[in-house]
């Protein structure tokens, strides 16, 4: 077998040459995995429960509000602290969440309590989530380049996102499949099984070197430091921004169980295939894009992609007929596909090994909690304007805010990728 470090750079399976990437490669599919088949079992659950998309905007925001408030104090703690180590405690720390939900999901257990009280004991559940996320986003972000060369960041960041959109494929597709053959309870037990294997898979890596060495810098200086990274590093802060900017505006996928309900009139089965061919899209080009990696003009692919993103989620909102919104999920993922990969080459290039933990925190920050935070704004939105218009209007304010940055950013528009 060839040495990682020696295989040429153009070889798609370069990364995979080494045995720890396999194992980070298991991680960062389980838990996705696990985590987005527990959303969209706990989506449904809160839908059955109210019938409102303003409760399921709460999700969103019950989660995104302490990823947010502590991204700043864990990627500071990431950077001190052996990663291997923090993602085993999460790890841990998720199947203790995925316990309680599966209490609260069982019929008998939560016999004789207000529904309020059960909404209540699940948000908070979600916000312990939150919780974990803040530390798990940086830690995972650090890891993977303590495991690969330099020269291999690039074709790591594409198995990776491959990877997580796998997850991200699958859970909500058997998310919905469980929940129509097992039901809601039991589907949420087989979540708490799904954790296992990260577990195994990170007991099997090696311990890594700690890089970050303050000297001379107080507390408020180095939880800082990311922050000021990325606002003084444009073409970091451009693409975080756009891609923030995209999916706060427009995430239909929240909005996913009124639109299979109430406007395509479809069951729990195809809310799942609904969910995840944006995952399918995504993962599609991916393994494509593993092959043909994006080396020419990748700051206007970027911004091309975000625009057709948008478009699709027009396209999607004014849809009533369940095949074409299927395909417009699809082809958003597709075009997903791409911003996903190139910001985070953007990321893994342009960030200091010893600040990774701070910048991937302000990532997590800008993009990851604009998933939740999206979730949020489209449940008020909903309520506000109504579910089509605000579904189109995000759409609309996407297309708005990839023209804005290709007018004000030049860096992105003469962005290089080369190692």
């Amino acid at each position: 077998m060839d040495n990682p470090a020696t295989t040429t750079k153009n070889d798609p399976y370069a990364s995979l040459r080494i045995p720890e990437f396999n194992y980070y490669l298991v991680i960062r599919f389980a838990i996705v995995f696990a985590l987005t088949m527990q959303f969209t079992i706990v989506e449904w659950k809160v839908n059955a429960l109210t019938h409102d998309p303003f409760n399921l905007g709460l999700i969103g925001l019950a989660e995104v509000i302490p990823a947010v408030l502590l991204a700043p104090f864990a990627g500071h703690l990431v950077d001190k602290r052996e990663k291997r180590y923090l993602l085993i405690l999460c790890t841990i720390a998720y199947i203790l969440i995925g316990t309680g939900l599966f209490l609260l999901t069982w019929d008998e257990m939560v016999a004789g309590i207000s529904t309020k009280l059960v909404l209540n004991m699940v948000y908070a559940l979600v916000f312990c989530g939150g919780v974990v996320r803040a530390f798990v986003s940086p830690a995972n972000f650090s890891l993977m380049a303590l495991i690969v060369p330099r020269s291999m960041y690039a074709n790591a960041s594409t198995w990776t996102s491959s990877a997580w959109q796998i997850g991200g494929m699958a859970g909500p597709a058997l998310g919905g499949l469980f929940i129509h053959l097992l039901g809601i309870h039991w589907s949420m037990l087989l979540v708490v099984g799904l954790f296992l294997p990260p577990l195994y898979s990170l007991i099997r890596i090696k311990p890594k070197p700690i890089l970050y060495k303050p000297q001379g810098e107080d507390f408020l200086e180095g939880l800082t430091k990311g922050i000021r990274f990325v606002w003084n590093t444009k073409v970091v802060l451009n693409a975080l921004a756009l891609d923030m900017f995209a999916v706060l505006f427009g995430g239909a996928v929240s909005m996913l169980p009124v639109f299979a309900t109430d406007v395509l009139h479809v069951g729990s089965l195809e809310f799942g295939f609904l969910r995840a061919s944006v995952a399918v899209g995504s993962l599609l080009t991916m393994f494509i894009l593993a092959y043909k990696p994006l080396v020419h003009k990748p700051g206007i692919k970027l911004l091309s992609a975000v625009f057709g993103f948008g478009l699709c989620i027009i396209v999607f909102g004014i849809s009533k007929n369940y095949v074409l919104s299927l395909f417009a999920l699809f082809f958003s993922g597709v075009l997903d596909g791409v911003s996903v990969i190139i910001r985070q080459t953007i990321l893994q290039l342009k960030t200091p090994d010893e600040m990774r933990g701070r910048v991937a925190s302000v990532s997590s920050m800008f993009v990851g909690s604009s998933n939740e935070l999206g979730a949020f704004e489209s449940g008020f939105m909903a309520r506000l304007m109504g579910l089509v218009p605000s579904v189109v209007f995000g759409g609309c304010v996407t297309l708005g805010v990839v023209i804005t940055t290709y007018i004000i950013s030049p860096a992105m528009r003469k962005l290089d990728l080369k190692p």
